[in-house]
């Protein structure tokens, strides 16, 4: 019941954060599905692949964990791009220094995100109470996988050309910011597990 009232929460969150930052990015569809209906298609993904995640921890332990702290990490991603792509509607840039400090601000939301998600869900710790050294520890992580994320991102921002790829200034700070999150993904997932929450 936690799985699937977690999984509703999350993918609601994530398919209405998406449908909105695509439709300020000027879509209409994502992959030829009308953009509200992500409010009700994430969270059905949510659920089954959960669930799948769920039968296959009985053959590989992990996977239980691994397929929750995906859809958090998608929740994350939504996250991220939602107060990034709020930064740059509100300031009208999307380059240079301030592509940098967004990023940086929109990475600190997902992580206080990130961390009460992955606690409560995802890796669920013997002590029910957060302790100090438990949060210095997901910081550390986090902070690492925020020089990566934000470095990834801020390179191919600055330095290819999304004009060349056929993207406006927007999307291609997009394109740059998922790129930056997909190279930290994995390394969040092994540190939460092995040293964050290891029980």
């Amino acid at each position: 019941k936690k799985d699937v009232v977690s999984a509703i929460i999350t993918g609601v969150t994530t398919g209405f954060i998406a449908w909105r930052v695509f439709e300020y990015l000027g879509r209409s569809t994502f992959l030829g599905i009308s953009l509200p209906w992500l409010v009700v298609l994430v969270p059905l993904a949510w659920i089954v692949g959960v669930a799948f995640g769920n039968i296959l921890s009985r053959w590989i332990g992990f996977m239980g964990q691994f397929t929750k702290f995906v859809a958090i990490g998608f929740t994350n991603a939504a996250v991220d791009f939602g107060v990034f792509n709020l930064l740059i509607a509100f300031s009208g840039t999307a380059t240079g220094v301030w592509f940098s400090v967004f990023k940086t601000i929109s990475f600190v939301a997902a992580l206080v995100h990130s961390y009460l998600w992955n606690r409560r869900w995802a890796f669920k710790p013997y002590s029910e109470q957060a302790n100090r050294e438990e949060f210095f520890k997901f910081t550390s992580v986090a902070l690492f996988s925020m020089l990566v994320n934000v470095g990834v991102a801020s390179l191919v921002v600055n330095t290819v050309d999304g004009l060349s790829f056929g993207f406006d200034e927007k999307v291609w700070a997009n394109v740059a910011a998922a790129t930056g999150a997909a190279m930290s993904m994995l390394f969040n997932f092994v540190g939460y597990k092995f040293v964050v929450f290891k029980k």
